[in-house]
């Protein structure tokens, strides 16, 4: 067998990444779902979204979104 090995180690880490979910599937640890591309909350950190979008994530993910002023408040409140 003739390998290129130089793109073998390149993908080796998704290898062995897809073998370990593989078998964490298999024995029951992991269970996987499809998620619609409407609720990858993920999207929110990779992608820019519009507005409506955006905050509909923000609150799945629990987060609060704040002005730079409101954090400043906030934080110049902790220092006290």
């Amino acid at each position: 067998c003739i390998c290129n090995s130089v793109q073998h180690s390149r993908a080796k880490h998704i290898d062995v990444r897809y073998h370990f979910i593989k078998e964490q599937v298999e024995n029951g640890i992991v269970e996987l779902y499809f998620v619609w591309t409407e609720y990858q909350l993920a999207n929110i950190f990779t992608k820019p979204l519009p507005r409506e979008r955006f905050n509909f994530l923000i609150e799945k993910l629990g987060i609060k979104s704040m002005s730079p002023d409101t954090l400043k408040r906030l934080a110049e409140e902790t220092n006290e």
